[in-house]
């Protein structure tokens, strides 16, 4: 058996950029989740995530995402509804191999349809997170 210290251990919230004081909702939780990634964002935040039925500003929102899950293009139009205008949708699906993997393809062509722009993805175990934002508006300068 070996034991990680602390030091060794994956800080998902930290790759998510989710810190204390963020309202973060999650979307999409089932029984395969990853609790340890859940946990980190809690600690994080200093409180549960929020679900579907909240109606506060949010800051990040957590879409667990697989294969047969239904159109991504509605779950993210309906994630944006209560996001801030800079507000983050990480967007995480299975990796290859694992059940309900979604192809890099599906979040890449759904994001612009929602709205949205697709700037990184991080690896978080055995998920993958996509970043998506909002664009930044065009103001002309005066």
């Amino acid at each position: 058996m070996t034991v990680a210290s602390a030091s060794d251990q994956t800080n998902y919230a930290q790759k998510l950029g989710i810190s204390n004081g963020m309202v973060v909702q999650e979307l999409g939780w089932d029984e395969d989740v990853d609790d340890e990634l859940r946990a980190d964002v809690e600690d994080a935040i200093g409180e549960e995530m929020l679900d579907e039925d909240s109606d506060e500003v949010i800051d990040v929102v957590v879409l667990w995402w697989r294969d047969g899950d239904g159109d991504l293009v509605d779950a993210l139009m309906d994630a944006i509804g209560p996001l801030a205008d800079d507000g983050i949708i990480w967007v995480l699906t299975p990796k290859t191999g694992h059940d309900g993997h979604v192809a890099p393809s599906e979040i890449a062509e759904s994001a612009p349809t929602a709205g949205l722009t697709q700037t990184s993805a991080v690896n978080l175990g055995s998920w993958i997170g996509s970043r998506l934002v909002q664009p930044k508006s065009r103001v002309p300068k005066r």
